[in-house]
């Protein structure tokens, strides 16, 4: 089976679904990753060679975190950090139309549509439309995974609320996943933080508790096509 995760930023597939992704390596399930921006360049007046070396160094770190996942490829591209309102929505849903064309995933996992990140919403929308189900698509399932200190800050109301219907126990991985998030040491935090390991290892046991389960990662099923 093949699986693709379609994130904002280096970090965000980790943190979101990283015991998941590691889960269907294990299970010999090919994994790819997409990431649409570089997460660093918002934190720069301008794209200098400081700007550059850090994205290359994102990057390494992904590519690093995700080897420890088991992910198969990983791909990168351009869009603009924290700015995906200012990009025509069709630019993205082409980016991942050809992910999705080039994998041809059965299962897509992607952000919550309600995070107060605005790339993360976007990137949402996009993977939605992108995965309609066509004739000729290969997507069975969509599901939209917890980005912490983007998904919980959000205002929540009825219709943007994260409300999980899928839970993956993830008891035998949190372990890989917490080794992936740490080589983002950078973009980890002092507690009290929603984003430091302590409080993604509490936050995996929490949702397993709820489950039933020692450990899980939550999920909102969008879509399920079963064929």
């Amino acid at each position: 089976m093949s699986v693709l995760c379609v994130a904002a930023h280096p970090d965000d597939e980790v943190l979101g679904v990283g015991g998941t992704l590691a889960r269907h390596a294990d299970a010999g399930d090919d994994v790819y990753v997409c990431i649409l921006s570089d997460g660093v360049t918002s934190r720069h007046d301008e794209t200098d060679e400081a700007a550059r070396e850090e994205i290359e160094r994102r990057r390494n770190r992904a590519r690093t975190a995700c080897n420890k996942l088991g992910v198969k490829d990983t791909s990168f591209h351009t869009y603009p950090d924290n700015s995906f309102d200012t990009v025509p929505l069709l630019e993205i849903v082409q980016t991942i139309e050809a992910e999705i064309e080039r994998h041809e995933p059965e299962i897509i996992y992607t952000h919550h549509h309600g995070d107060l990140n605005v790339d993360h919403e976007l990137t949402s929308r996009a993977t939605v439309t992108a995965s309609r189900p066509l004739a000729d698509c290969t997507v069975n399932r969509v599901l939209e995974f917890e980005t912490l200190s983007a998904t919980e800050w959000s205002t929540p109301t009825s219709s943007n609320a994260f409300q999980p219907t899928t839970f993956v126990d993830i008891a035998d991985h949190l372990k890989v996943k917490l080794d992936a998030l740490s080589v983002y040491e950078k973009e980890l935090r002092e507690p009290p933080h929603p984003r430091t390991i302590e409080t993604v290892r509490k936050n995996a046991n929490v949702w397993g508790a709820k489950a039933g389960m020692e450990a899980a990662e939550p999920f909102e099923l969008l879509r399920k096509v079963q064929r």
